[in-house]
């Protein structure tokens, strides 16, 4: 394979992958996608395969402490308007 001198993130984790990439041991992770917190995987093959793009969606969608990120979300929707 040609070796490309940009690097990239890969699009596809693995469990232990995304849930080191959420930040919070697998346990939690299977509880997450079993309870619709974080999406289910793809299924490539006989792999489980979770997108990096759907994660971060999910972890954005995730109650902040204090809806900090989401009252800026909903800010910015308005000051854009």
């Amino acid at each position: 394979m040609k070796s490309d001198a940009i690097s990239y993130a890969p699009r596809g984790l693995s469990r232990e992958e995304a849930a080191r990439y959420i930040g919070v041991g697998s346990t939690l992770f299977d509880e997450m996608v079993a309870d619709g917190r974080m999406p289910k995987p793809k299924r490539i093959n006989s792999r489980a395969v979770w997108d990096r793009v759907a994660l971060d969606i999910a972890f954005t969608s995730l109650p902040d402490k204090n809806g900090g990120l989401q009252e800026l979300l909903q800010r910015s929707k308005r000051d854009g308007k």
